[in-house]
């Protein structure tokens, strides 16, 4: 066994590391070289609570199917992660098709989900694949708390350019330079904010920062529960800044077989808006265990 180094940086906040097979090839023998071999896939997500079941319950559904899951959780953002897939340390990731295929390309312009799943596929380098998109997506949101969307009159984003250089915007440090954030938000919109704090990705910093008060403005996902729940408001998005999110498997070509996307699929297949929103809401307000959550949720709907 050899250990492996960059995902271990990566990592840290998750305390983890890979360790690897003596083969190059991960979907790899057993050690008596049966026809029926074990196949070893890592599987990785990104640090924050919908991201780490979705990765629970792709390695769950594998697992089922027979295959040897390592997992490596919470690594943080897309171009930690991204690059981790690429030296080939992890392979199979969930994701969003619409941020997805913006990393790769980021003229591309659709914002329906078929159209923005086909741009993705356009854009992926060789040796990355997505298999079949899930019905259920989550966006990026731009979202205020109730009591300031009754009192500024805010419903869409662009009710916020009289207001914004008075206001505090939160979001992942990344927010400040890519298009889906501060620059998006200027250039479609012409809100410009008299602050910038950099906290997380639509995570429990963002969320307490909102519900305290020390910022006005921030980035929180559209599945959040506290969205639903009425106490925080989403903005619309007329202009699409944020277009069409779809959850969809990432997976390294090498590792891809017959099993692993018939296995991965079935997932997406299952994964309705409303099923996202109840895994949402049981590991974020319930405080359940993703693995738990992930084990009945497979149990229930994957065949």
């Amino acid at each position: 066994m050899k250990r492996l180094s960059l995902l271990t940086a990566l990592a840290a906040s998750a305390a983890l590391a890979l360790s690897g097979c003596g083969s190059d090839d991960p979907l790899s023998t057993d050690n008596n070289g049966n026809d029926g071999a074990t196949k070893t896939v890592r599987v990785g997500s990104a640090n924050f609570p919908e991201s780490v079941v979705l990765a629970e319950v792709y390695a769950k559904a594998l697992e089922d199917k027979g295959f040897t899951v390592e997992k490596t959780l919470n690594i943080g953002s897309r171009e930690a992660y991204i690059k981790a897939i690429t030296d080939g340390e992890l392979d199979v990731f969930p994701e969003y098709t619409g941020n997805l295929r913006l990393y790769f390309n980021d003229k591309a312009t659709a914002s329906a989900p078929d159209e923005v799943y086909e741009e993705l596929v356009a854009a992926l380098p060789d040796g990355l694949t997505v298999l079949d998109k899930a019905p259920a997506e989550d966006k990026d949101a731009v979202v205020v708390t109730k009591e300031t969307a009754d009192k500024d009159s805010l419903k869409s984003i662009g009710d916020l350019k009289d207001v914004a250089g008075d206001m505090t915007l939160g979001g992942p440090p990344e927010w400040k330079t890519r298009q889906t954030g501060v620059p998006g938000l200027k250039a479609k919109y012409g809100v410009v904010f008299g602050d910038f704090r950099e906290l997380d990705a639509g995570g429990p910093l963002t969320l307490k920062a909102l519900q305290n008060g020390q910022i006005d403005v921030g980035n929180i996902f559209s599945t959040d529960p506290h969205v639903a729940s009425g106490e925080l408001v989403a903005l619309e998005d007329p202009e699409a800044l944020f277009a069409a999110q779809n959850v969809v498997p990432l997976v390294r070509t090498a590792v891809v077989d017959d099993d692993l996307k018939s296995t991965l699929n079935a997932v997406s297949a299952a994964l309705t808006q409303e099923e996202l929103l109840e895994l949402v809401n049981q590991v974020v307000t319930e405080k359940q265990d993703p693995a738990d959550v992930a084990a009945d949720w497979v149990e229930e709907y994957v065949k």
